[in-house]
């Protein structure tokens, strides 16, 4: 039996009634779970020269950190608006009810540089797309996408198909 198996918590109607919610905090502490999530994630992306993985606030940075120490390669963080000091790159999304803008610094995103975007959960597809947008913006090329868990009826991976995608489990309704 996988990690996500054993440790994903299905927690019915939260947090609102007839959403069924996905809790992965128990693999993140679980080291045996950590470990198999993060050399899953990894293993698609071995042999595609990446330079850098990029991960969105928060659960991204956990998981994209990790995913980081298991290629060899460095981290760059995605954050919220107003958490970076100097020049950023911004890439602004729709959210349900309002929109939302992630940042990098510029000189984390040099041209060129091969990157692996890496988040817990691809849901509508809006953040992972600004994530795109930001690592292009300087120049440099998206190689992939992995998640932990991709939420397939909520269309997500329109946004993103013409990258490589990479989902440790797909949920579909």
């Amino acid at each position: 039996m996988s990690a996500l198996d054993r440790l994903i918590r299905v927690i019915p109607d939260w947090p609102s009634q007839g959403v069924t919610f996905q809790d992965l905090t128990g693999v993140l502490a679980d080291s045996q779970g950590l470990r198999e999530i993060t050399e899953e994630l990894a293993a698609p992306f071995a042999n595609q020269k990446i330079d850098v993985v990029a991960g969105m606030e928060a659960r991204g940075f956990i998981v994209g950190a990790a995913v980081a120490r298991q290629l060899d390669v460095g981290f760059i963080a995605l954050r919220k608006a107003g958490k970076l000091p100097g020049i950023v790159h911004s890439a602004t999304y729709a959210l349900e009810y309002g929109t939302a803008t992630l940042q990098v610094h510029q000189e984390d995103v040099k041209a060129g540089t091969r990157v692996l975007i890496i988040d817990d959960v691809l849901a509508t597809g809006g953040t992972a797309k600004a994530a795109a947008q930001l690592i292009e913006s300087g120049g440099a090329e998206v190689v992939g996408f992995g998640f932990i868990l991709a939420l397939d009826f909520l269309n997500g991976s329109e946004k993103i198909s013409q990258y490589p995608i990479h989902s440790l489990r797909t949920i579909y309704a």
